[in-house]
């Protein structure tokens, strides 16, 4: 597998109100980085009242699949990058 990235890599926010959609990605190549576990929350608005979270361990790359529209946010400083598969 390679990776392709097709936007440029950014800080996730760290609240709801900060969310983002990481350029309408469908898959994303998240980076933490951080010296910390951080908790990463997916979405379906920027600051919706519930969302769906999961704990990525310090020095980890993690590859997400998720909605063109659903928004990511982080308690911490976690990088991310819309990605595409290729042979």
């Amino acid at each position: 597998m390679r990776t392709r990235i097709i936007a440029t890599e950014e800080t996730l926010g760290t609240s709801a109100g900060a969310a983002t959609s990481i350029s309408t990605a469908t898959c994303v190549r998240l980076v933490n980085n951080s010296g910390a576990v951080r908790v990463v929350a997916v979405s379906t608005v920027v600051s919706a009242a519930s969302s769906t979270f999961f704990s990525m361990p310090d020095g980890t790359v993690e590859f997400l699949e998720k909605g063109a529209n659903e928004v990511l946010w982080a308690d911490g400083a976690v990088l991310g990058a819309k990605v595409g598969f290729t042979n």
